[in-house]
């Protein structure tokens, strides 16, 4: 499934980025639409603005937890994709893909500068951020 068009408010969103990190975020936003497309009981997205930054929920089925797209304040020349900091996601993507991506805190996956996206980690990463109450309640 490809994502729908970008809602102007995102674009705007996007926009306030270079345009390699601006680009790179809507990857990720395109491959947040697939996984949820193709994985059994996350369901449609909800996506919205949080702290002016691009976030998908899934508020109908309530299978994960809100992601967000943005940059670190540690890292402001690379993309970012945010979680909740109360979850351990970003300790499980530490220890399954300590190579692939750097990390802030317990809330955000630093994407690598370059161009092309590591997809294989990315897109488990983002699985298991929208499966995250799915797997916490089984």
């Amino acid at each position: 499934m490809s994502a729908p068009p970008v809602p102007l408010e995102i674009a705007q969103a996007l926009s306030r980025h270079p345009e390699r990190i601006g680009e790179q975020l809507l990857d990720i936003r395109q491959m947040i639409f697939a996984v949820a497309s193709a994985t059994d009981g996350v369901g449609p997205l909800t996506e919205t603005l949080k702290w002016g930054e691009p976030a998908y929920l899934t508020e109908k089925t309530r299978s994960g937890t809100t992601i967000r797209l943005g940059v670190s304040k540690l890292a402001p020349d690379r993309a970012a994709i945010f979680v909740n900091c109360r979850t351990a996601l970003i300790e499980n993507f530490r220890t399954h893909f300590p190579e692939s991506f750097t990390f802030e805190g317990n809330r955000a996956l630093i994407v690598p500068a370059s161009t092309r996206l590591v997809e294989t980690p990315l897109w488990l990463c983002l699985c298991m951020a929208l499966t995250y109450h799915r797997r916490d309640k089984a």
